[in-house]
């Protein structure tokens, strides 16, 4: 892997993590198209576990005020328990509310994760699974704005169940072409959520979710010693800048623009994707 094929992939990682498009399967599609070669299955699990450490960077840059905020009231939330005032602050303080309920959401990708990984991971470099899977998150998106009702809801509307079941959704981003910013939206949609409130919720909660995945597969980053060290730097630096402008391009356009936008392009690629499998031959009938 070159350099300018390490920009690349750090571009597409950072775009397509934040829009509701798929990262993991923009890569995979953009690996193939631009021929890129790992010596080993480790390599290109380092090379991935890199792109989300990026991804992780940029939303942690972007939304850091807020973080702080929330440690702060979550460390107080747990003071409120010796107190016997655990649930009037949730209750009172939306920050508490907020951490509590990011650490419920996180527990169905939490369990899918541990359980699972080697399932998805084998799902990795397969093209013809990442177009079966952009066509299904295009359809998540479009019944999201059919079903959601125009909302005015914000997190201290949001319940508990509500938010393990947005963990659910956002835990079907484990198979490459499902994405983790478009399902998390989709079901704050439907659960009543204004939509910039939705967006902003379901990047705080792939925080934890980006996190776990690079600790998880951190044991495989030595493999990137097999990648010159420029390729590295420019694959991360391109992420995060690009990832960071992305966060914020979503909050703006969800507020006016229809998820139905990124659904058309998640089928145009996906039926395109599969096309092309077919012609090369990694589909059989």
């Amino acid at each position: 892997m070159d350099i300018f094929q390490a920009i690349i992939l750090g571009i597409v990682q950072g775009l397509a993590e934040f829009l509701p498009i798929a990262s993991a399967g923009q890569v995979i599609i953009v690996t193939h198209i631009l021929n890129v070669t790992f010596p080993n299955q480790s390599g290109a699990i380092a090379f991935n576990t890199l792109l989300h450490l990026g991804t992780l960077t940029a939303v942690v840059g972007f939304f850091w005020r807020d973080l702080i905020k929330i440690i702060k009231a979550f460390v107080n939330s747990l003071l409120n328990l010796v107190q016997g005032t655990f649930m009037d602050g949730l209750k009172e303080d939306v920050h508490k509310r907020l951490a509590w309920l990011l650490i419920v959401g996180t527990i169905p990708v939490a369990i899918v994760g541990i359980l699972f990984t080697k399932q998805f991971e084998a799902l990795f470099n397969n093209v013809v699974a990442v177009g079966v899977f952009l066509i299904i998150n295009g359809l998540i998106l479009v019944l999201s704005e059919h079903f959601a009702t125009r909302g005015d809801k914000r997190v201290m509307g949001l319940t508990f169940k509500n938010s393990l079941i947005i963990g659910v959704f956002e835990s079907l981003a484990l198979f490459p072409g499902i994405s983790r910013s478009g399902s998390s939206i989709s079901a704050g949609l439907l659960f009543g959520l204004e939509r910039q409130c939705a967006a902003r919720y379901a990047f705080l909660l792939a925080i934890p979710a980006i996190a776990g995945a690079v600790i998880v597969e951190y044991k495989n980053i030595g493999a990137l010693t097999e990648t010159n060290t420029a390729s590295i730097i420019a694959a991360y630096l391109a992420v995060v800048i690009f990832g960071y402008l992305s966060i914020g391009l979503l909050i703006r356009l969800i507020k006016s623009t229809s998820l139905r936008v990124f659904a058309y392009y998640c089928w145009i690629v996906g039926a395109l994707t599969l096309i092309l499998s077919y012609s090369y031959g990694l589909i059989h009938f």
